[in-house]
């Protein structure tokens, strides 16, 4: 199995922090799977997305996006074959819902046939009705406004998709619906994953491959069963306790 991303001996540190961030990383995430990032606040987590995304640059070390090396110029153009959604969906609030799932597509130059008919399969991907396009994202339910921005995460048919906490905002009867469609559109798109959670019954139901993070250090990767038969560090062993 080929890996989407590879992170080789990163550091991260910030200024007038306490010790780095991230600390030697080494970690494959495998292509066509979800990993899961699992840690609680503080752990490194997003700071771990905002690198592959190129967001934020390693202090040491190297990432690299399905085989090569994030560019040093166009990162703009790197960052649009890179899906990305976020707790609360982070929709701008002034445009409508529509015009936020296919403004990427309009400033990539898509024609108006090839937008309408990757927007109508998202819709329908995502199990929302036509009379969401048109409104607001203030107007819809917590539970539509994540689907919204998963159909924005998606518009460009990235071959990565980032979620940070993007199902935490959602309540939990919610989250099972959209847990649902997620897979059915990861499975029918073939999208590569990572997704940050603090939530280990999260990650086990979505992930295919589990990282567990903490105080910047990895602590131990794997499939989930893996993980949670033989659990290799006692906070691990905590996180699995907690999940059964």
């Amino acid at each position: 199995m080929t890996n989407c991303v590879e992170f080789r001996g990163v550091d991260k540190s910030f200024a007038g922090g306490a010790g780095k961030v991230l600390d030697g990383i080494e970690l494959a995430f495998p292509e066509g799977i979800t990993t899961a990032v699992v840690g609680e606040s503080g752990s490194g987590k997003t700071t771990l997305l905002q690198l592959i995304n190129a967001v934020l640059e390693p202090d040491a070390g190297e990432i690299r996006v399905f085989g090569a090396s994030i560019p040093a110029l166009h990162r703009e153009k790197f960052r649009r074959l890179i899906g990305y959604s976020v707790q609360g969906a982070g929709l701008f609030p002034h445009l409508t819902n529509r015009d936020n799932v296919v403004l990427l597509a309009m400033l990539e130059g898509w024609t108006a046939e090839e937008i309408e008919e990757r927007y109508r399969a998202l819709l329908t991907e995502m199990g929302l009705t036509a009379d969401v396009s048109n409104r607001y994202p203030r107007e819809l339910s917590g539970g539509q406004q994540q689907r919204v921005g998963l159909c924005r995460a998606l518009m460009l048919r990235p071959a990565l998709l980032l979620l940070d906490e993007p199902f935490s905002a959602v309540d939990p009867i919610t989250r099972i619906g959209i847990y649902e469609r997620f897979q059915a559109v990861q499975d029918h798109e073939g999208v590569s994953a990572v997704l940050v959670t603090h939530d280990m019954r999260e990650a086990v139901r979505l992930a295919g491959n589990l990282v567990i993070l903490r105080e910047g250090k990895v602590l131990q990767h794997g499939p989930p069963q893996e993980v949670l038969n033989a659990p290799a560090h006692e906070y691990v062993e905590m996180l699995v306790k907690d999940h059964l």
